[in-house]
């Protein structure tokens, strides 16, 4: 209101006195017209949130079978008859994004298409993983379910990696190559300073804040790593339960947001350790862009990959720039990159997702190698 006031005194000639019938004030009725939208605008989003909290939807599939077990890791067996693919998601995220719903699971669709897909769904860190580093996660764990498939299918497997999970398993696929017939990145960040290193480094300042809980817990809690994410989106949760206060609640469409958010709200913790490389070394010193990113002593070095490679880079990604996953394509020898229309999450649950990535990744597992 201090911005309009001084608005009107500098509209005013110096010295002008108003006259006795001075023209209507074309800002008089704005402080009201402001108000009134901020509180619609606020109706509405505490209207999705509330239509959201009570919606009867329930997660309409059950996870597939788990043919072995570490810590709080399961490895997921998808079935089907054809080349087998290991799926390796975040550590931040459950798996499951990729078996969402009957509707929207990537991994049962590729089953019934010639592929037999697995699944290494993380689970919640415990006692076992709380002290973990990455080149627990690499060198142990993600190696000993890749043998674990390797072993169940008779020979090697196509590593698949999503958004972090393409960096985990690009460092076991260079470590055992042996194993490991094709890679496949999807919407995966490698130079986390090729679209806004100040903005990379400004998410690792965050970190510090946490020191004493990490240090307490030996984790960062679940709140925190969505306050990471938070900053990557500031308005997303105003607009996107905006939308939904005006959904039909009997629509798929209803259930597939519901089942999403139910999703996204599933999170883990991550192991301290684990957070202080993600967080301070891949996003405040670029260590996998730098080629500074050691696994077990070792760097990770993309241009050592020689076999079949897929990089697919969403267009549309708010959460993974796509000059950060180029980086990566350019980096291995002959890479196939896409560019899908899509975003981040949208690449394997959007309405579109079908057609521009699930039935191309299809096609080109099937001809890989």
């Amino acid at each position: 209101m201090a911005l309009i006031a001084r608005w009107r005194e500098r509209s005013q000639p110096p010295g002008a006195a108003p006259g006795p019938n001075p023209p209507p004030d074309p800002l008089a009725g704005l402080p009201a017209a402001l108000d009134r939208e901020m509180r619609r605008r606020i109706d509405r989003f505490m209207t999705g949130l509330e239509r959201y909290r009570r919606h009867p939807y329930q997660r309409d599939v059950t996870d597939a079978p788990a043919i072995w077990r570490e810590g709080a890791t399961r490895l997921l067996d998808f079935g089907g008859q054809g080349r087998p693919v290991l799926f390796v998601p975040s550590l931040i995220n459950r798996g499951y994004i990729l078996d969402l719903s009957h509707r929207k699971s990537l991994l049962r669709w590729l089953a019934g298409q010639g592929l037999r897909p697995f699944l290494l769904e993380w689970g919640q860190p415990g006692a076992l993983e709380r002290p973990f580093t990455l080149t627990d996660i690499i060198a142990g764990r993600l190696g000993r379910a890749l043998d674990q498939v390797v072993a169940q299918v008779g020979g090697p497997v196509v590593l698949a990696g999503y958004c972090m999970g393409g960096l985990l398993a690009l460092a076991a696929a260079l470590r055992r190559p042996d194993q490991v017939s094709a890679y496949v990145a999807l919407a995966t960040p490698w130079d986390f300073h090729a679209d806004d290193a100040a903005g990379a480094r400004r998410v690792a300042t965050l970190l510090p804040p946490f020191e004493p809980t990490l240090h307490l817990l030996g984790e960062l809690p679940v709140d925190a790593v969505q306050l990471f994410f938070a900053t990557l989106d500031p308005l997303l949760a105003l607009k996107k339960f905006s939308r939904f206060a005006e959904m039909d609640l009997a629509s798929d469409a209803a259930d597939d947001f519901v089942a999403l958010e139910d999703w996204l709200n599933d999170g883990v913790t991550l192991p301290a350790a684990i957070a202080r490389e993600c967080l301070g070394d891949w996003y405040g010193t670029n260590t996998p862009g730098r080629g500074e990113w050691l696994v077990a002593g070792a760097p990770v070095r993309p241009e050592g990959w020689h076999k079949p490679a897929l990089v697919v880079v969403p267009a549309r990604d708010r959460i993974v720039p796509p000059a950060a996953a180029d980086a990566l394509a350019r980096s291995i020898p002959g890479a196939t990159t896409w560019h899908p229309p899509l975003g981040h999450i949208g690449m394997v649950v959007s309405s579109g997702a079908k057609e521009k990535l699930w039935q191309p990744l299809r096609d080109w597992l099937l001809a890989a190698g």
